[in-house]
């Protein structure tokens, strides 16, 4: 059966270039300032994750989560990130992940319209270092959505936000939560990863180097 199919909706980290060695390096400077232990595999947990949430599961790890105030755990969250932006200044064009550019270009070509929903609040600083955020219609990140991934809000404002219904939308992702936003948002779901950690997703690859317009529409079209 072919579906109406109008646009296409990315995840910004781990999908278009990969910022998590920064997130990672960020958290755990804080954490470490905080005396708790921080490793990358406690990283994989964030992957996806708000920044309050993901303050909230590192507190977790060093049971301080009762130790702060509300006020203290947002000047916390505030100081992750301008240690993070301050390690983003560097990225250019040439951080952008395999096939990434050539699957936009083609999704361009084909008339389809581009969004990004990302769980990030610099997504559009980001996007601006990499040249990318004029290729995109519209950009969603976490500082204009009320709850985070895996709730379908993000998806469903960018959605709106390029004037078409969710069922026409195909959104690809690299995080369990943002594959479960994508499906509860009523899209078809593009998982980038680990097979056995996307069993939900309507079809999953590797990785970006592997992502293909045609090949992506010809199972969405079934």
């Amino acid at each position: 059966m072919v579906r109406s199919l109008k646009a296409f909706i990315f995840d910004l980290d781990g999908v278009i270039t990969d910022t998590a060695e920064y997130h990672f390096l960020a958290w755990k400077a804080l954490a470490e300032e905080l005396g708790i232990s921080f490793t990358r595999e406690d990283n994989e947990q964030l992957k996806g994750v708000s920044r309050m949430d993901s303050l909230e599961k590192i507190l977790e790890l060093g049971s301080r989560t009762g130790d702060f105030s509300a006020d203290e755990k947002q000047a916390l969250a505030e100081k992750k990130n301008e240690h993070y932006l301050t390690l983003i200044q560097n990225i250019t064009p040439d951080d952008l992940l395999p096939a990434i550019k050539e699957l936009i270009a083609d999704i361009k070509t084909s008339g389809l319209k581009l969004g990004l929903a990302s769980a990030s609040k610099n997504a559009f600083t980001v996007m601006e270092s990499l040249g990318l955020k004029a290729e995109f219609d519209g950009i969603v990140d976490a500082k204009t959505v009320a709850h985070g991934k895996p709730h379908p809000e993000v998806f469903l404002r960018a959605a709106e936000m390029l004037g078409v219904e969710p069922e026409a939308c195909i959104s690809i992702e690299d995080a369990a939560a943002g594959i479960q936003a994508i499906k509860a948002a009523g899209m078809f779901a593009v998982a980038v990863g680990p097979k056995e950690s996307f069993e939900n997703a309507d079809i999953v690859y590797a990785s970006t180097a592997e992502l293909s317009l045609e090949k992506i529409i010809e199972v969405y079209n079934g």
